[in-house]
């Protein structure tokens, strides 16, 4: 059985997302955020510390964008991956990692000197700046878009989930407003997709863990 430790709200969500797009059976197991502060015992089941933490057997994975990968790849053959075979792998990989490593990034710092750190330790313009960061990315992405209405091979794929929680976040913080036409439709568009309604469903209805 497939376990998923999540935090509501966090990059976990790609991971749960992920599972209900596959159809896969899993457990769900919800944690307050941060874990590794909040939750006695979790660095005992991640050492990071970081959200999400995923068990498949013997396997654990705590990389948000990979974890989708992992699991079109381990339970495929799925169209939710692009082969090296097919023109959009490039552009495939490009945007699962972008998502996280480009776009999700700068928000969490904005995040930490903005709203999580003490008073005294905040930054006002630095949690600016990467804002600035964030947005300034999302625009140059949008010029690598076409007419799909995806941002890989012209299917949905793991990269839409990557890039959509970012999205996800962004609007969360109240940036959406900012983001460029091709990621608002984007983003609406992914959010009407079935498995995403699922995986909000689950994780208002997920197990405390600990």
């Amino acid at each position: 059985m497939i376990t998923l430790y999540h935090c509501v709200g966090a990059r976990s969500f790609r991971a749960l997302w992920a599972l209900e797009e596959l159809g896969l059976p899993y457990e769900l197991r919800l944690t307050a955020f941060p874990p590794r502060v909040r939750e006695s015992g979790y660095l005992d089941v991640n050492p990071l510390g970081t959200t999400p933490t995923l068990f498949d057997g013997d396997t654990m994975m705590s990389e948000s964008a990979a974890i989708g990968e992992y699991l079109a790849r381990r339970y495929g053959p799925s169209d939710l991956t692009v082969g090296p075979e097919e023109p959009g792998f490039g552009a495939y990989l490009n945007f699962l990692h972008m998502g996280e490593a480009t776009l999700t990034f700068p928000q969490t710092i904005h995040l930490r000197y903005a709203v999580f750190e003490p008073e005294e330790r905040r930054l006002p313009q630095a949690a600016a700046d990467y804002v600035q960061w964030f947005l300034s990315r999302l625009k140059a992405a949008a010029k690598l878009l076409d007419d799909t209405g995806y941002v890989a091979a012209g299917r949905f794929t793991m990269a839409d989930i990557s890039v959509a929680y970012a999205l996800k976040l962004g609007e969360s913080l109240g940036f959406s407003d900012k983001f460029p036409k091709a990621f608002t439709d984007h983003l609406e568009r992914m959010k009407a997709r079935a498995g995403y309604q699922r995986a909000l469903i689950a994780e208002s209805h997920g197990e405390p863990v600990l």
